[in-house]
């Protein structure tokens, strides 16, 4: 794979779990259960789900002290470093820390008096575990509301600021940040400033940026545009539909920016006239037949000879569609034709033996 030309900003490294946040870490996917967390059952069976899909981080909201214990027994039972999400009750905070729990998702400033707030940070510095301080446009401190009217980013930083002060001044460095808001325009400018006020890891996320469809478009522009510019070192693409999607659609984010790569990468053209096979039913059906691949893999799937050469020849498999058979590529070179009633069926057998290949190497290392 092609190295990416994106320099990132040099942070702190923290761990979430097993997992490194900042520094030169690889940038993290992250997504959140929709569960109920006092459902055990259903919320460890969907954890598994997000981690198959290629989760880094799961992060679990945790309203009462009842789901904190749910929460224990959920630690028993999965691997993937998990973040509880806490509001206002420091003692719930104080629980999930005492149950498993790798992050704590907290603003220090709302779970109590300043001896509350000692309390957990002491607990937390004790075992070690990073807080992540999340600050959101929808729920932004009433004074800063009346000083600023109404959110911008200046009223975002000034709370997030506040927060990592409270931090700071109780010598507590082990943090990262998210600073969200659903305007794009809004959260860019957010990150951007605070960016540069603090070299603690930034959680990058459009909150409540909408369904699959609009939701992947706004975070892939917000999120795309941060991540170009070096900024960013793990990711939530917040959506209002299946929390999977929302982890496909960070790994296509990073794959993009040829930061990260997971699974079969499909180059595939629009499709025209010159089409010489269905070129939209065929990408539609392999990319629901490879998905569930993890090895890297690159698959062009061209319609004709105008850039079908081209593409590849630069893909682990490729095919250029021609009449009356289609050119199959392999490592960029002309291997053998097909019929089109064979063509999903050879492309799928090329994919899966270079896959294969892979996984048996890694495991020989």
């Amino acid at each position: 794979m092609i190295e990416s030309l994106i320099k990132r900003k040099k942070t702190r490294k923290i761990w979430v779990g097993d997992v490194p946040v900042g520094g030169n870490s690889p940038i993290s996917v992250q997504s959140m259960t929709n569960t109920d967390t006092d459902d055990v059952v259903s919320t460890v069976k969907q954890i598994h789900q997000l981690q198959d899909a290629g989760a880094d981080i799961v992060r679990v909201s945790v309203p009462t002290l009842e789901a904190a214990e749910s929460f224990k027994k959920i630690r028993t039972q999965v691997n993937i470093p998990l973040v509880s999400d806490i509001h206002f009750d420091y003692k719930i905070a104080l629980a999930v820390l005492n149950n498993g729990v790798d992050c704590l998702r907290i603003n220090p400033g709302n779970i109590g008096n300043e001896k509350k707030i000692k309390e957990v940070i002491a607990s937390a510095k004790d075992k070690n575990i990073p807080i992540r301080v999340g600050v959101n446009a929808g729920s932004l401190e009433k004074d800063l509301q009346m000083k600023y009217g109404e959110p911008n980013a200046d009223a975002l930083v000034e709370s997030g600021m506040r927060h990592v002060e409270i931090l700071k001044k109780n010598n507590y460095e082990n943090f990262k940040l998210s600073i969200k808001s659903s305007d794009i325009f809004m959260a860019v400018e957010s990150y951007e400033k605070i960016s540069n006020l603090i070299d603690q890891p930034l959680h990058l996320g459009i909150t409540e940026s909408g369904s699959l469809k609009t939701g992947t478009v706004k975070s892939s522009i917000g999120l795309g545009s941060l991540l170009m510019k070096g900024i960013g070192d793990t990711i939530r693409v917040s959506l209002a539909s299946d929390p999977i999607d929302e982890v496909k659609v960070g790994w296509e984010m990073l794959k993009s920016l040829k930061i990260r790569s997971r699974g079969v990468k499909i180059v595939a053209c629009p499709s025209c006239s010159r089409q010489n096979f269905q070129v939209i039913n065929t990408v539609n059906k392999l990319e629901t037949e490879l998905s569930e691949l993890k090895e890297e893999v690159t698959l062009a799937v061209i319609g004709c000879y105008v850039n079908g050469p081209g593409e590849s020849k630069i893909a682990d498999v490729g095919v250029t569609g021609a009449d009356p058979k289609h050119l199959i590529y392999l490592g960029g070179k002309p291997a053998y034709k097909v019929e089109t009633k064979d063509l999903e069926k050879a492309l799928v057998k090329e994919v899966m033996k270079i896959a294969e290949n892979k996984r048996n190497t890694i495991l020989k290392q």
